[in-house]
């Protein structure tokens, strides 16, 4: 399989680190809201690349070997 479209399974560690970026992701998106409250295109578009980062910053650790579960 391509490497681009491998599982990768977590170990506790990893769990926690996923918790960590989803909760650092989710202040981010608080205090923007916080900030400007209004919704438009631009705000759905600033969740929408939120969302994008996050995706790709758990993707980033969920390839480091060390937060990866052992499968047997």
């Amino acid at each position: 399989m391509n490497a681009e479209f491998q599982v990768h399974l977590l170990n506790d560690e990893g769990i926690k680190k996923a918790q960590q970026l989803a909760t650092v992701f989710s202040t981010l998106l608080d205090e923007i809201v916080a900030i400007n409250p209004s919704p438009s295109r631009e705000m759905s578009l600033v969740r929408t690349k939120l969302e994008e980062a996050s995706f790709f910053a758990k993707k980033a650790m969920a390839n480091n070997p060390y937060f990866q579960k052992e499968v047997k």
